[in-house]
Order: C-alpha cells, then sequence, then structure tokens
C-alpha cells in the first residue's frame, strides 16, 4: 500500500549500484534480477523538435493491412511444432528444475520451431510488432504443462521479468472481483472491466488463453508510430506535450526501500540510437490514479491540456486499431515499445463453469541482444523493466492469487 499523506517523500530513486544481473542464485534461479521500474535519464530525453514528422516503414502499419488478411499474422501450430514443445516440455518437467528457472537453454527447440522463432523475434522488434499463435492445446495438457510450454516459448524471445510486487513472471489475467473503480489500488487485469490503450513495463508481452469469457474480452491493438504520425496531422499540440517529461505514472505501491510512489517521464520518447526510433511508454490508468498525491501538492494535478491529451490519443488509438479475438490455446506476443493494446470489457459464463484466463508474460530484450535503445540505465540488463520489489523472489503460480 502507498504510505501515509504525511509520511516524507523520498528523493530521486537512486539507481541500483549492483547490475541485475549478478542476483543471488538462491533468491532468483537463473542468477537474473528482474531490474524493475526507473524514470528515464532525463538528460537523454531530446525535445519535440528532434522527432520525426512521419514514421514510415513496418511499424507504422494500418488495419487495412492485416484486417482482412489473418494469415499475414497468424502462425497455427503444425503437428511436428505441438510434439517438439511437448517433448521440451516433458524434459523440462522431468529435470524438477523450478519453472522460475526456466531458460531458452533447458527449454532447446531445434528442429521446427528455431527457425521460425529468431525471424519472428526481430519481426516483433523491428516489424509490425505482433503475433497471434494458434492451437497449443492446452486443455489435453492441463494448467502446469501448457504453463511450461508457454513459459518455455517466451524463453526464445526474451528474458521474462516480475509483473508485479509479488514477484510474478507468470501472470494471470483473471477476474478477481476486485473493484475496478479503486484505480489508485487495483491493477485492472484483476477485473472484468475495459482495459484502455497501453503498453505494459516490458519490451514483450504475451497472452496466452486457457478460458474464454461468455461475453466480450476481446483484444485490440494499434501501432504506436501510426497514431504518432496521426497526432501530427491533426493534434500537433498533442503530440508535443507528449514528447515533454510532465507525465506523472503511479507505482501504486509497488516500490522498494527508498523509492517514489510515482516516475516522470515523458510519453513518447527516443532512443539512444544513431537513428533513434519512436518509442512509446504509456498507460492512462497509472496517470489518473494519482490524486491522492496531487491533492497533497506532492505532484502537480493533471492540467487541462492533459486531460485533452489522454482523450484524444485514447480516440486516436480507438480509431486506427486492430481488432483480434483470442480463442482457447490461442499465444499472442507484441511489441510495448511500439504497440499498444486494450481489451474490451467482459462477462463470464456462472459458475461452475470456469472464468476468462489468460496467462501472462512480460519479456525483456537488452540492447546488446537486438534491443532497442532506450534513455534508462539499465537498458542493456539482460531483464530490464518489469516491477522489483527490493529482493521479492520470482515465482511461477499456476493460477491467479
Amino acid at each position: 500500500m502507498a504510505p501515509a499523506l504525511t509520511s516524507p517523500i523520498p528523493n530521486e530513486h537512486p539507481n541500483p549500484t549492483t547490475p541485475a544481473s549478478k542476483a543471488p542464485k538462491a533468491i532468483f534461479p537463473d542468477g537474473i534480477r528482474t531490474s524493475g521500474q526507473h524514470e528515464p535519464i532525463y538528460t537523454q530525453l531530446q525535445p519535440y523538435t528532434s522527432f520525426p514528422k512521419t514514421i514510415t516503414g513496418p511499424t507504422a502499419w494500418t488495419k487495412s493491412e492485416y484486417a482482412s488478411n489473418p494469415e499475414r499474422w497468424t502462425h497455427i501450430f503444425s503437428a511436428d511444432e505441438i510434439s517438439e514443445i511437448s517433448s521440451a516440455t516433458d524434459a523440462f518437467l522431468a529435470s524438477a528444475t523450478p519453472l522460475t528457472g526456466i531458460s531458452r537453454a533447458s527449454f532447446p527447440l531445434p528442429h521446427f520451431l528455431s527457425s521460425f522463432l529468431h525471424p519472428l523475434r526481430n519481426e516483433l522488434l523491428n516489424g509490425k510488432g505482433f503475433v497471434l499463435f494458434k492451437g497449443l492445446p492446452v486443455r489435453r495438457w492441463g494448467t502446469r504443462k501448457s504453463a511450461v510450454a508457454y513459459m518455455g516459448l517466451g524463453t526464445h524471445l526474451g528474458y521474462f521479468v516480475s509483473q508485479n510486487s509479488r514477484g510474478h513472471v507468470l501472470g494471470h489475467v483473471k477476474d478477481l472481483g476486485e473493484d475496478a473503480g479503486a484505480i489508485d489500488k487495483v491493477r485492472i487485469y484483476r477485473t472484468n472491466a475495459r482495459q484502455w490503450f497501453h503498453g505494459d513495463d516490458a519490451d514483450l508481452v504475451g497472452l496466452l488463453c486457457v478460458e474464454k469469457a461468455a461475453e466480450g474480452g476481446e483484444s485490440d491493438l494499434v501501432s504506436s508510430h501510426l497514431v504518432w504520425n496521426e497526432l501530427q496531422t491533426y493534434h500537433p499540440d498533442v503530440a508535443e506535450l507528449l514528447t515533454q517529461p510532465v507525465w506523472y505514472f503511479d507505482r501504486k505501491g509497488e516500490t522498494s526501500k527508498g523509492q517514489k510512489e510515482w516516475i516522470r517521464s515523458s510519453v513518447f520518447m527516443l532512443e539512444t540510437a544513431e537513428k533513434p526510433r519512436v518509442c512509446c511508454k504509456w498507460d492512462p490508468y497509472y496517470v489518473r490514479s494519482l490524486t491522492r498525491f496531487s491533492d497533497a501538492g506532492f505532484i502537480p494535478p493533471l492540467s487541462d491540456a492533459q486531460e485533452r491529451a489522454i482523450n484524444v490519443l485514447e480516440e486516436t488509438c480507438q480509431k486506427l486499431a486492430l481488432h483480434m479475438v483470442l480463442d482457447v490455446g490461442d499465444i499472442q506476443f507484441l511489441s510495448n515499445n511500439h504497440v499498444l493494446h486494450a481489451r474490451t470489457a467482459y462477462k463470464d459464463y456462472a459458475p461452475p463453469a470456469p472464468r476468462r484466463h489468460l496467462m501472462r508474460l512480460w519479456l525483456s530484450t537488452p540492447e546488446d541482444e537486438g534491443g532497442w535503445k532506450l534513455p534508462f540505465h539499465d537498458s542493456n540488463e539482460k531483464k530490464r523493466g518489469g516491477i522489483q520489489v527490493d529482493d521479492t523472489a520470482p515465482v511461477a503460480p499456476e493460477d491467479a492469487e
């Protein structure tokens, strides 16, 4: 929980002196600690005048390119691929290694999938930024084997990072009956409410559909580069405001000792590369939920211009979005650096039918392995980003908790 408003607010939280890659294996089985949330290096943030007026290329895709051509973003697992995944999963289970210690080396896919996953990773990072796998036999395999197969597949795309203060590296998107209106305390993925367009605190996000809802719960995604172009054309004042580091993001109490309860950043930022791309870091829930601190005078309240920018950004995303439905056994992977995603509200089947359930992965792709060069001090950490509270150990629960 957040501290009382009368508690002293810490100064700028320090960068860790020990790299996350040198974590104790007694706590972190693979020896790598999730770096966690950090403010950008402000001197590396570029002014609006340095941003491109128009972004071209495969990352600035339109829904018309894909809506009627699902074969361009869908991969149906073949029988050989399912057999290869199954064999790797059974071997990992037989090794008795903790699921939090799974890695690319301990989950080899040498025959049918390895040649596909490498170019797919490049497509996620540098191309359209999304893919939908179909046909993982989750009902036949059950929760445990499906979870291992899913995490093992994910290790070939990136390094899993913690998704919350409890150290969950395998997340579960399920309605737990929490109050979606209490946005200063509740993570929306634990409710059945609509999720507005946002990006998660990792380079890639994966969702495995274990159970569908009775109604709704469908996926929308949009190229943030196309959104940028649209803003530049019709709302350049909004585009400019979104490049300024005047946006505060709530951490909802998921902080380590000495850290603040918020992060100040820009929404659109440039890479630190020689030919920088535009990266988007956005979640309106985390921007709107800070009134407990702005009312107390710790941070500025949202201005009228910021309120307008939030609405314009959401409306633009909705106008340009590609709609996607996840069936049981489907896996969606997408970039958080140049794709924003949303979810429609949903209604579950009446008990005793199972509730809608998605397993979630957050994956990191560091600079020296082809990841984006971001203006953060941990840009080259293997497990950059994510949410890490002190030395909370990673856990991989098989269901929501």
